[in-house]
């Protein structure tokens, strides 16, 4: 038989039934790294572009990587986009929530307003307001942003750039995505 908590509401638990909880969210988190990389895989579908979204992830990773960006930024650029398998409406946002508890504030900020960086090169087209970044100029992360954007995001879109495969980079998702990186509830974001 499985094992199984004793309540039925929260605050009815033990300590029992929750240390029970962390041995299945410590198994969760270790099987992370793989969940990811699944959408990673998941992304190789064509959707309007000259490469697919999986293709424009690696080619991202890979500039940042051979620019010699440090490992969580070339993993942030392999992963950017993932917040497309689950959201697409707002696929920044959902990208740098599901990596908030594994980088660094800096690289959630620049994972969470990418989207609207983007909107630089091609807003003007679909009558949005290219200049929208600008409200954050006086972030201090504000370039940061703009270089992710000009650098690994924008321009990785050439079917004929030569990209490192996935099995390039899961060495480096799974030490990003390490359990032991997660920051503990107590220092969870607000």
């Amino acid at each position: 038989m499985t094992p199984t908590v004793g309540f039925t509401a929260m605050a009815d638990g033990t300590a029992e039934d929750y240390r029970l909880l962390a041995r299945y969210e410590d198994a969760e988190l270790a099987r992370f790294p793989d969940r990811v990389l699944g959408w990673l895989r998941a992304m190789d579908d064509h959707t309007g572009y000259r490469v697919t979204r999986l293709g424009h992830s690696l080619q991202a990773a890979t500039r940042a990587h051979r620019a010699g960006e440090d490992e969580e930024t070339v993993v942030g650029a392999l992963l950017h986009d993932i917040g497309d398998v689950l959201s697409p409406a707002n696929h920044s946002e959902v990208a740098a929530a599901v990596l908030r508890p594994y980088v660094s504030e800096r690289l959630h900020w620049v994972l969470a307003h990418h989207g609207v960086f983007q909107g630089k090169y091609w807003f003007h087209h679909v009558g949005a307001d290219p200049d929208a970044r600008d409200r954050w100029a006086d972030h201090p992360w504000y370039q940061d942003c703009v270089d992710f954007c000009a650098y690994y995001d924008q321009n990785s879109f050439d079917p004929d750039y030569p990209s490192e495969p996935l099995a390039f980079f899961e060495p480096m998702v799974r030490r990003v995505l390490a359990p032991e990186r997660v920051s503990p509830p107590d220092q969870a974001p607000t």
